[in-house]
């Protein structure tokens, strides 16, 4: 049995919240629109999700954790989406997404994981999956080069950050933006400035920043391009510092559009080593990884539809903190 824990969010209203996130994002970009809408249909293009919507006892599930994977891997630490259905136990059905390590266990090496995945309980057995459209993100070859493929495993490794939900259609968050602002040719690659999960983070700490705020949902890069990377297969000596990881990592600059799942807390500090955010993007045209942020200021345009998480599961968190990746 793994260990788990439970943080309770508090409510918050979406209308006041749709309004404190156009306020911040009107000083980042040069177009936005911030407001709350029914939730379109996300199993249709060009979203091309597991389930319809991102309602009905909305959770995020943080799995795992870094250690398990840095400086040395832990290959006993693997994780099923039936197991986390049946921990989160949403209702009849579950609706899983975001961003996870893959089943290394099953495909014999490291990858990106997008899991994108719906489960329908069953009267004897628990969870079984209903409608699987996981991708992975794997570097292939001595040369670098990458793939996209749909999983055909309902399991993955050492680390996730999952929204989950009964996949409801219902009211959500619908963010759109376009042309970021540049303050200084700095701004163009800073992670902390070109990062839009970074951005509403930053903007949610701000407007709250005595309450712990948890979103996730799905947000297309429609134009421009954003820099994402792959972890090759896991390293034979100790990766223990912050350049040692990023030495190791490929990064790629990858074009839109991207589909985008992502999970993000507004403050993490005192929350059980909670991860602040995490965001794997997959697309039609065989690129997908880790969102790191955009590179394209005066083209990029985001559409987003989040929704709030009502509570947090950690489970199996590492007894040990470590560098994030």
């Amino acid at each position: 049995m793994v260990q788990i824990e439970t943080i309770q969010l508090n409510e918050i209203n979406l209308d006041e919240l749709s309004n404190r996130l156009l306020d911040g994002l009107r000083n980042k970009f040069e177009h936005c629109s911030v407001s709350v809408v029914d939730c379109p249909d996300l199993t249709r293009p060009p979203f091309n999700l597991a389930a319809s919507g991102l309602c009905g006892r909305t959770a995020i599930a943080d799995v795992g954790g870094v250690p398990y994977l840095l400086p040395l891997v832990k290959r006993d630490k693997i994780y099923s989406f039936k197991q986390i259905a049946n921990i989160v136990d949403p209702g009849q059905q579950c609706f899983i997404l975001g961003a996870s390590a893959g089943p290394f266990h099953k495909i014999g090496h490291n990858s990106e994981l997008m899991p994108n995945v719906l489960l329908e309980k069953s009267a004897d057995e628990g969870f079984k999956i209903r409608n699987d459209l996981t991708h992975l993100a794997e570097i292939h070859d001595q040369n670098n080069r990458f793939r996209l493929l749909k999983s055909d495993h309902s399991e993955f490794g050492l680390l996730g950050d999952l929204f989950v939900s009964e996949g409801k259609p219902g009211k959500v968050l619908r963010i759109e933006v376009q042309n970021r602002k540049i303050i200084d040719n700095n701004d163009i690659n800073d992670e902390e400035k070109a990062s839009f999960t970074t951005i509403i983070r930053k903007i949610l700490q701000e407007s709250y920043p005595n309450q712990l705020i948890s979103l996730g949902g799905v947000f297309l890069i429609e134009q421009g391009e954003a820099i994402l990377h792959i972890m090759p297969d896991f390293s034979d000596v100790p990766l223990n510092t912050e350049q040692e990881v990023n030495d190791w990592l490929r990064f790629f600059p990858m074009k839109s559009p991207l589909r985008c799942l992502t999970t993000m807390h507004s403050v993490v500090d005192g929350y059980r080593n909670l991860r602040s955010e995490h965001t794997h993007c997959f697309s039609d045209h065989n690129q997908g990884g880790h969102y790191h942020n955009d590179i394209d200021p005066k083209r990029i345009k985001y559409l987003a539809y989040l929704n709030t998480a009502k509570i947090i599961y950690r489970i199996d968190k590492p007894s040990i903190t470590n560098i994030s990746k």
